[in-house]
């Protein structure tokens, strides 16, 4: 009967009394806050639809749906078309053929026979998933509220005053490189780019991964944000709002815009040595269709020029040109910010750890580490 009523109420979003008191007689209820406390030590299930997992995830979690998206369709067209009765009949054959599975994957993905279950507003598809879970011997925690108050819950963390100390520089100047050495240091950082999967600009997707959606992009952030202690600074590298296809949000994006803004002033023959080195290896069409994205902002002289140097495999008069573009757009960002307080820091080298050093040095000098 429960696995009955909820097959339609996954469909339709309506929510069964019979799994609304289900719900409310499992003890193991927990809050957000109780749930990433937990999430540390037991494993979290996501029992939505692939589709959905797919679109937007609690970082971690692995997905073990009821049913596939496939699966999900065909009850909904059953459901209008033929009603109720028929529509529960055929879910009950296609989730009778899997219950083991189902089973066999809890308890695979389970620590100690316990595990987290959320859905998308820790109710119906928690409560009945859950309930197999037991069945199982497997002790589940239902995070209430699902995943759409986890969503709530990150933005308004987003909102929260982190005491940023943005790196900046120039197109080359290693800020990533630089942020990795300052770690070594036992300080915090955030690599958006890392998260992101995107270098930043049309060069970005360059041996990257493919990009997850903003949503996914959102949700790794706040889980690296989340781990670092907000009362303490957070080093993290400067960044127009958009990373490729991702957007840094816009309460988080606006700390970063007033926070103090560290910059690496560093001599344009280093940078583009360090471009050639950090992008030299790729193959020439990948590299030509990029600066080709970016030919009205260079020129068509400048884009010629630029593509007629990299077919003669001198790279360092290509990257020269390009640079005009992202030298101007940088100083242009950089005018615009907020912040109050603009550290030039002169570097005589490109050895990021050398760089990272001294621009803790100098933080340290005026107290601001």
């Amino acid at each position: 009967m429960v696995f009955g009523k909820y097959l339609i109420s996954m469909v339709h979003g309506s929510e069964p009394s019979c799994l609304t008191s289900l719900l409310n007689l499992m003890s193991n209820l927990i809050n957000i806050n109780e749930f990433l406390k937990l999430n540390t030590e037991i494993p979290s299930v996501d029992v939505r639809s692939p589709a959905e997992f797919e679109q937007g995830h609690i970082p971690g979690a692995v997905n073990i749906p009821l049913f596939d998206n496939k699966e999900r369709a065909i009850i909904g067209t059953i459901y209008k078309n033929s009603g109720q009765k028929d529509a529960v009949l055929a879910g009950l054959d296609l989730v009778g053929k899997k219950i083991r599975k189902l089973a066999e994957l809890a308890l695979k993905t389970s620590k100690n026979k316990q595990l987290i279950v959320h859905c998308w507003r820790g109710g119906m598809r928690s409560a009945s998933m859950a309930w197999l879970f037991e069945t199982c011997g497997i002790q589940c925690y239902i995070v209430k509220g699902g995943y759409k108050l986890f969503r709530q819950y990150i933005r308004d963390y987003f909102k929260l005053p982190f005491k940023l100390l943005v790196i900046g520089g120039m197109t080359g100047s290693g800020k990533s490189a630089i942020l990795e050495e300052i770690s070594t240091h036992a300080y915090q950082i955030l690599k958006l780019e890392e998260i992101a999967h995107h270098k930043g600009s049309v060069f970005g997707n360059l041996g990257e991964n493919p990009q997850n959606t903003n949503e996914q992009f959102e949700n790794e952030l706040f889980t690296i944000l989340y781990s670092h202690d907000i009362e303490k600074p957070i080093f993290v590298e400067d960044e127009s709002r958009n990373i490729g296809m991702n957007t840094i949000p816009i309460e988080f994006f606006n700390t970063m815009s007033v926070s103090p803004q560290i910059v690496a002033v560093m001599e344009k023959e280093l940078r583009i040595s360090r471009l050639v080195k950090d992008y030299g290896s790729y193959p020439k069409q990948e590299l030509k269709v990029c600066i080709e994205k970016i030919s009205k902002k260079l020129g068509g002289l400048n884009t010629k020029s630029a593509i007629a140097f990299l077919e003669d495999g001198n790279l360092e008069q290509a990257v020269d040109i390009s640079l005009y573009y992202y030298d101007k757009t940088y100083n242009f960002g950089l005018s615009r910010k907020n912040s109050s307080e603009i550290i030039m820091i002169q570097m005589e080298s490109s050895d990021p750890k050398k760089n990272a050093n001294k621009i803790i040095e100098i933080l340290s000098g005026k107290n601001i580490i």
